[in-house]
């Protein structure tokens, strides 16, 4: 799944990601394909993208690598001049008419039919909801459950400088929506931090809780009992009261690589939440870093190079690195 994060301050804009790259394999076991994939993309001289999930998209009869379509669209002459919405609802529209993830939706309901049914369970209903398959059923024992599936996603972080010098950073989901989180024209959306992928480390740490909060009973019943936005603004009591408005630019880098390397130790050790066992470690490898700023545009801090690796014998004929 990997994590790439944004952090945006005045001084300029970090992108930073990892480079595993994982799948499942025809058994549905999730494995580690690669420590050395590409997250991290320079569009243009003012704008960069990170993107998580999804690594691989039909095309023609084989997989291609969703960093090909990345690579391909940022050689295309139009995104020169690109401002950062642009570059954030162009890549939307690509990755929507290539990623079928209906059918892939459609896949997955038909794998929790079998599922349910091999199980004695009786499914009591499927339904379709804001790219979410919402179904319910009822156990051997009588009692009625419910549950929800989505499709992989593709997550894509756009950040970047517009030409009148003014900054943005936006989200892209597919399916799902374009959002905007950073604005330097709009009072306290200046600044801040962002994360797409696995995600769960890092909010835990400044935000206090992760998000699956919400499926806590005692959290729904206070939901249930009083409005969504009034839980929100109290749990937000939790978060770390960080000064993004006054980090520097070494801070910031600091900051996204330790939530990177903080996440990849904690899958390291844990093996998901003791409500839903069974994560997959999917942040790990090489970090990959790179900043913007208004006079250099869009600079490589860090960034993974091919390298020749020998294996040579000892006078044992034993080998070594």
């Amino acid at each position: 799944m990997s994590l790439v994060i944004n952090t945006t301050t005045p001084e300029g804009i970090v992108l930073a990601g990892d480079s595993r790259q994982s799948y499942r394999n025809m058994k549905g076991m999730a494995r580690i394909g690669s420590e050395n994939a590409i997250k991290l993309f320079q569009i243009n001289r003012r704008v960069g993208v990170g993107i998580t999930g999804l690594a691989f998209l039909p095309d023609g009869g084989v997989q291609k690598n969703v960093s090909q379509y990345i690579e391909e669209f940022r050689r295309s002459s139009k995104v020169k001049n690109m401002e950062v919405k642009d570059v954030a609802r162009k890549l939307h529209h690509l990755f929507s008419d290539k990623y079928q993830w209906k059918d892939q939706l459609g896949q997955i309901k038909t794998n929790i039919q079998n599922d349910l049914n091999s199980k004695g369970c009786t499914v009591l209903e499927m339904k379709m909801e804001d790219q979410l398959l919402k179904f319910s059923f009822r156990t051997p024992q009588g009692t009625i459950e419910n549950g929800v599936a989505r499709a992989d996603p593709i997550e894509i972080l756009v950040a970047g400088y517009n030409p009148d010098g003014t900054h943005q950073v936006y989200s892209v989901s597919i399916p799902g929506p374009v959002q905007k989180l950073r604005d330097s024209k709009k009072p306290g959306m200046e600044y801040g931090s962002s994360w797409l992928g696995q995600g769960d480390v890092a909010a835990r740490i400044v935000l206090g809780f992760d998000g699956r909060i919400q499926n806590v009973d005692f959290v729904k019943e206070a939901m249930q009992a009083r409005s969504e936005q009034e839980i929100q603004n109290q749990l937000r009591g939790l978060e770390y009261a960080i000064q993004w408005g006054t980090m520097t630019l070494q801070d910031a880098i600091d900051f996204a690589t330790l939530m990177i390397q903080t996440t990849s130790a904690i899958q390291r050790f844990s093996d998901g939440i003791n409500a839903d066992p069974g994560d997959m470690p999917g942040v790990g490898g090489p970090i990959d870093v790179a900043v913007i700023t208004p006079d250099h545009g869009f600079v490589w801090v860090k960034k993974k190079q091919l390298k020749f690796s020998d294996c040579e014998l000892d006078l044992d004929n034993e080998p070594f690195l």
